[in-house]
């Protein structure tokens, strides 16, 4: 897959980029089931059409840019985003440049400097596509503005369980826990992935040692906690027990949570590997325990469950 990453304002195509493609457009953040839709109806029009199939999404994320701080994290931030597409078939990535600037084109001049400069003969968007100042575009001005020399394909919604499956349900289920409902809808286990740093080393002392991880880019982090977890990096794979949280039985006074992850049955060095940690299940919330006893004990517990549970894990 080659990517090209468009910034605003920018003259197109760019050296490379094929005469006529078939695009889908979208912000794609966790690149879920409903996005899969979207992407594959793109993969398979290409197909049919004899043309390739292209991705125009946009960085950083178009709520961040218009002040919703709270979308600052991604569930999945470019890398992985870019990695996923890639999977998938897709031939060209186009990384929109998303600035104020950029934020304030009209729906007309979108379509102008962007798909048919681009030379698109098709695009594929879902039911709620949105863009151009405020947002003022729908589906429907897509098809207006068209005027013929392209088509528009409008992917209706995904359900699952009634309701649309969509980021903002996966982050409610990320942040309260629901480990298994947000994997369901993603398609995938979810992943977090960092660099392996030094820590206090207090896991070893007690019989657990951890690898800390520094995520590398910045993942919503899931609800603090104890997980059931699987871990890779450079072809080896193991499972583990993931903490996400601020250690509240030694460090009282820290605010913003750690990712460490015990590694079952496992000896080495791994300090500065880069690690994908993918959360299978939750196990419990984070505690605060009255002696070092009482928490080995609780993770002598949690290793034991999640043994239990990884039995039924391909």
């Amino acid at each position: 897959m080659q990517d090209f990453h468009i910034h605003y304002p920018t003259r197109l195509p760019l050296e490379g980029m094929p005469s006529s493609q078939v695009v889908a457009i979208g912000d794609f953040d966790g690149v879920h089931l409903g996005h899969r839709e979207v992407i594959t109806r793109a993969i398979k029009t290409g197909a049919r059409l004899n043309l390739p199939a292209s991705v125009m999404t946009f960085h950083p994320h178009p709520r961040v840019v218009l002040g919703q701080s709270k979308y600052e994290h991604s569930l999945t931030p470019l890398s992985k985003k870019l990695e996923i597409f890639k999977e998938m078939g897709i031939q060209y990535t186009y990384v929109v440049e998303f600035r104020p600037e950029f934020a304030r084109l009209t729906p007309a001049e979108f379509v102008e400097q962007y798909l048919l400069a681009l030379g698109v003969n098709s695009v594929i968007v879902g039911f709620d596509f949105k863009f151009g100042h405020q947002g003022s575009g729908t589906p429907d001005t897509l098809c207006e503005l068209s005027h013929g020399q392209f088509t528009v394909e409008v992917v209706r919604p995904y359900l699952m369980d009634g309701d649309k499956v969509s980021s903002t349900r996966i982050r409610d289920h990320l942040l309260s826990g629901q480990m298994e409902a947000a994997n369901m809808l993603l398609g995938r286990r979810y992943s977090v992935r960092g660099i392996v740093v030094e820590g206090d080393k207090r896991g070893r002392t007690i019989g657990f040692p951890t690898a800390n991880i520094d995520p590398d880019e910045p993942f919503v982090m899931p609800l603090n906690g104890v997980y059931a977890a699987k871990v890779s990096w450079e072809g080896h794979v193991y499972y583990g027990a993931a903490n996400i949280g601020v250690k509240p039985t030694f460090s009282g006074d820290r605010k913003i949570p750690v990712l460490e992850v015990h590694l079952l049955d496992f000896e080495g060095d791994i300090y500065g590997k880069k690690l994908e940690v993918e959360f299978l299940y939750f196990i419990r919330h984070e505690k605060k325990f009255t002696s070092v006893d009482e928490l080995v004990s609780q993770i002598q517990a949690d290793v034991r469950q999640i043994r239990q549970k990884l039995s039924i894990v391909s």
